[in-house]
């Protein structure tokens, strides 16, 4: 275990690295998974048929895919970013979808009459999702929406082989192939485990958020 006591530095600044990834693509995948997710309920023809190619293209696309594109395509279209942004919006694209199919289950559980007692009242499509729908949606999708968003954490690790650069695993790649550490005792106690210490708090997290919307409920 040397490997790893000798580069705790090295260690714990890849896992902050690690963690600005996953709250940047955790805040963007939330809000345009939340919008595609009103354009599949809409009542406007295109933002569904938007909403269902969304989804069904990045539900069905690999996430190794969606980041190959991102880091290496965009650039040829022009849009030269570093490779920390390109994970990041990789990550966004690609759990958007899975965020929204989350979100509009919910929408779907909430009864019907609520909507339409919203729009008795003259409220239109928008203020009704907004003011009325999604309230009482967010708090039935939070064990289903925890589950993508943990999955997330977990890939914020592949983003990572393709170039970040400074995150938990290229750090353990740097270790062990520019260093000459052992491959085991540095991934498995060094990069598995800084990435429980990120989930096991999240998933305790959404434990806790779970049980007091129970109790709202």
């Amino acid at each position: 275990m040397d490997a790893v006591f000798d580069n705790l530095d090295l260690l714990a600044g890849g896992l902050l690295t690690s963690l600005q990834l996953i709250l940047l693509a955790l805040v963007g995948s939330l809000v345009l998974g939340i919008l595609i997710a009103a354009c599949r309920v809409s009542p406007v023809p295109p933002l569904r048929a938007f909403g269902s190619f969304w989804v069904t293209t990045f539900r069905n696309t690999p996430l190794t895919v969606v980041l190959f594109a991102c880091a290496f395509g965009l650039p040829e279209l022009g849009i030269n970013r570093s490779f920390f942004f390109f994970g990041v919006l990789g990550l966004i694209l690609y759990t958007s979808a899975f965020v929204c199919e989350a979100v509009r289950s919910g929408i779907n559980s909430v009864s019907p009459g609520q909507a339409e007692a919203a729009r008795s009242i003259g409220l239109g499509f928008g203020e009704t999702l907004r003011f009325v729908v999604l309230p009482q949606a967010l708090r039935t999708v939070v064990p289903p929406l925890g589950s993508v968003l943990i999955a997330m954490f977990k890939n914020s690790a592949v983003a990572g082989a393709f170039g970040v650069g400074g995150d938990l695993w290229s750090v353990g790649a740097t270790l062990v192939s520019a260093r000459g550490y052992e491959t085991l005792p540095v991934y498995v106690g060094g990069v598995a485990v800084g990435y429980l210490l990120l989930t096991l708090p999240a998933g305790a997290l959404l434990q806790v958020i779970e049980r007091k919307v129970a109790i709202a409920r």
